[in-house]
């Protein structure tokens, strides 16, 4: 029996998947920012992922991109992206690049956007995809560290779940600026937007929303006797 080939979807199709995914899964949950939503309906998520995830490049799922690494959820990035409150002139640290579809989404929003991303194969994808976006740089080390060189960033996006906020990524927030992440508590994910004004930071659960788990951010063992 002749094997049939899969054949990836076709530039047509694919773009009929993107508006589909904002029609029925950013807009309905409250993914509102017309900047957000005209990015995301634009950008080509399929461009981000392996070719044969092509045809699954707009489901409401976590998609795999190396082995323990997934692209974040449309509706997660998209949500937390609402939350920051993006301006045109905001200098934006990304923390999780992954393959760089989210930096790209920035990339046409803000002034500019620095994407941390620890694993080297992300980093040379994200590159490469990124290749045509002068207002993004992409930096390989700890995600948990940021990139204190050019702080301090008008927002901080965390684009996945994490199980703590690390200090001194907030002390890389200038004032007035907002940072927005997904937080893990007790096995579900509350995406969070915080604020940093001159006396401290506070922030506060807004949505509970399953998103890609990070790297790197596990909370540190106390002292054992």
């Amino acid at each position: 029996m002749q094997k049939t080939a899969n054949l990836r979807p076709s530039a047509d199709h694919l773009e009929a998947m993107r508006f589909a995914m904002v029609d029925s899964q950013l807009r309905p949950n409250a993914v509102s920012d017309p900047r957000v939503i005209a990015a995301m309906a634009s950008v080509a998520r399929e461009l981000f992922l392996d070719e044969s995830l092509a045809a699954v490049a707009y489901a409401d799922v976590k998609l795999p991109l190396t082995p323990g690494r997934f692209m974040n959820l449309p509706v997660a990035t998209g949500r937390l992206l609402t939350a920051a409150a993006l301006r045109d002139t905001d200098k934006v640290l990304l923390i999780g690049a992954a393959g760089g579809y989210t930096a790209a989404v920035l990339a046409r929003i803000v002034a500019s956007a620095v994407a941390v991303e620890c694993d080297a194969n992300l980093v040379r994808t994200a590159r490469q995809a990124l290749a045509a976006a002068t207002n993004v740089t992409v930096v390989e080390g700890p995600l948990a560290a940021g990139h204190v060189a050019a702080a301090p960033y008008d927002v901080i996006v965390v684009d996945g779940a994490i199980e703590q906020l690390p200090p001194g990524l907030v002390d890389q927030l200038g004032v007035d600026g907002r940072l927005v992440t997904g937080l893990i508590d007790r096995g579900v994910c509350r995406l969070s937007v915080g604020h940093r004004t001159a006396g401290g930071f506070g922030l506060a659960d807004f949505a509970d929303f399953d998103a890609a788990v990070l790297p790197g951010f596990a909370p540190e063992k106390g002292f054992v006797f």
